[in-house]
């Protein structure tokens, strides 16, 4: 591969997003998922690399041997041939695609990165303990309104707890986890401690179950992982929460997702339901699910803020972070991110209190 190719692009972040908001290109919001097997990871990253910086496309790519994950835009100019490269790659020909449930002004990726990683999504899990293969059947948009609506149907949301803060399926277990690793560990558990219930143990390992995330590649894993722990009747979302969206505009169905759908990349959400179903981080009293992550870079924590809290405390998520940040660099420089961990966590833990109060 030529060496400019790779350059690394020196700006900073606020210039490469300022350049990116004012270039006056239109572009696609899109994701994308497949496992298949890479036998050379690198040289695909590679070749992603120089095709899609030639095409003008920007995102998070993750390529790994067990396939690919890839959040990003592309230029609406670029659509066609960005297509025709992808499906005529043997690795994702069919891949389907998941344009973004809502479009916005605001830019969604400011640089293109493809990194190469041992798995396309961090899980914790040991795959050659169980069958990965062995995943649940889909369920349309209709069906799975129509498994809400079932008293005897379970529906798990398989996203950390800060996504089903701001929005869920009406009557969904929303574990309060911050990462899919987390969540993995503790779903067995947590759903023989629901069904338990049933009376009959066994009668709760076939109860109805149905599983949903943002794009479905987390379901994916899961609904293996779950069906390797004894449940027999796991079904997952097909396409997640962004496909559900669609399916629901364009069939006409009701819509049982109540809130905003958390997304990652530089929008943090797109709306799915009218309703604000959260609160403030700050203030606990006024409704928001507009994410920040706060400005003080040593603490950076990601947190819900109300217009009035984000006026008083000028993007940070408390005094003391905006106190902080005023400090001589010198200062600054000699305390650390650890220095914050006790805040961090103190954070995180009057976020839950307000959730579950």
């Amino acid at each position: 591969m030529a060496k400019n190719q790779l350059k690394k692009d020196l700006r900073s972040r606020a210039e490469k997003k300022t350049a990116v908001m004012h270039d006056g290109v239109e572009r696609t919001t899109v994701s994308f998922y497949k496992y298949v097997r890479i036998t050379d990871p690198k040289q695909l990253r590679d070749a992603l690399f120089a095709k899609l910086t030639e095409l003008g496309c920007l995102g998070r790519i993750y390529v790994a041997s067990e396939g690919i994950n890839a959040q990003m835009n592309v230029p609406k100019a670029s659509w066609d041939q960005f297509d025709a490269y992808l499906q005529h790659m043997p690795e994702f020909n069919g891949v389907p695609y998941k344009i973004a449930a809502e479009e916005t002004d605001t830019v969604s990726f400011y640089k293109l990165t493809i990194k190469v990683r041992t798995k396309i999504v961090a899980d914790g899990l040991d795959d050659d303990s169980f069958d990965v293969t062995n995943t649940g059947e889909y369920l349309t948009a209709k069906e799975m309104n129509e498994y809400i609506d079932d008293s005897d149907a379970v529906i798990v949301d398989m996203r950390n707890g800060y996504e089903s803060e701001i929005g869920h399926f009406e009557g969904a277990i929303t574990p309060d986890v911050d990462t899919f690793r987390e969540e993995l560990k503790k779903t067995p558990d947590m759903l023989k401690e629901h069904l338990s219930a049933c009376g009959d143990a066994q009668a709760g390992k076939n109860k109805k179950i149905a599983l949903y995330c943002t794009g479905g590649i987390r379901c994916e894993k899961a609904s293996a992982w779950l069906k390797h722990n004894g449940f027999k009747n796991v079904k997952h979302l097909k396409g997640g929460i962004i496909d559900y969206k669609h399916q629901v505009d364009r069939e006409g169905l009701e819509n049982k997702f109540k809130g905003k759908n958390f997304v990652f990349d530089e929008r943090m959400g797109e709306r799915i339901g009218d309703e604000v179903i959260s609160y403030c981080h700050l203030c606990g009293a006024e409704k928001s699910d507009t994410h920040y992550h706060c400005k003080n870079q040593a603490c950076h924590v990601l947190f819900l803020g109300c217009d009035a809290c984000m006026k008083k405390k000028k993007g940070y998520c408390s005094y003391k972070c905006m106190t902080f940040d005023r400090l001589p660099e010198g200062i600054k420089k000699r305390l650390t991110r650890n220095n914050h961990k006790k805040d961090l966590e103190q954070f995180k833990k009057n976020r839950r209190r307000r959730v579950q109060g």
